[in-house]
């Protein structure tokens, strides 16, 4: 078991291509504990080097919906109005605190998600 930080793209590609080949090796093997090492490594330099931002609150909603196998009547009943899911979707409306907290309480969207700027 060869194992270095990962500190630049060469680095980081090298160490992707080692896992690809180690993967499905067993857990309790020696190339087991090294593709466990390298998975955490390569996440490491990922967040730091690829951080995902969180998604926007319409998106939020979208995939939650989507998730929950829900349509925009559905949506309705939770935060008012058809129309006035269409006017979020369309982003000509902003999510008012009240609307904010029913999805919430109702998706279990996180509140971050929810009054991040859009």
């Amino acid at each position: 078991m060869n194992i270095k930080v990962i500190k630049n793209e060469n680095d980081y590609q090298k160490a992707l291509e080692r896992l690809e080949v180690i993967f499905d090796a067993p857990i309790d093997s020696t190339e087991g504990d090294e593709a466990e090492i390298l998975s955490i490594l390569i996440e490491k330099y990922e967040d730091e080097h690829y951080p995902i931002g969180p998604p926007d609150p319409i998106e939020a909603i979208k995939f939650r919906m989507e998730q929950m196998d829900m349509n925009k009547s559905d949506l309705a009943k939770i935060i008012g109005y058809k129309s006035r899911v269409s006017e979020i979707f369309s982003r000509k409306r902003k999510l008012s605190l009240q609307m904010i907290r029913k999805l919430h309480e109702k998706l279990k969207i996180p509140y971050e998600s929810l009054i991040a700027d859009y």
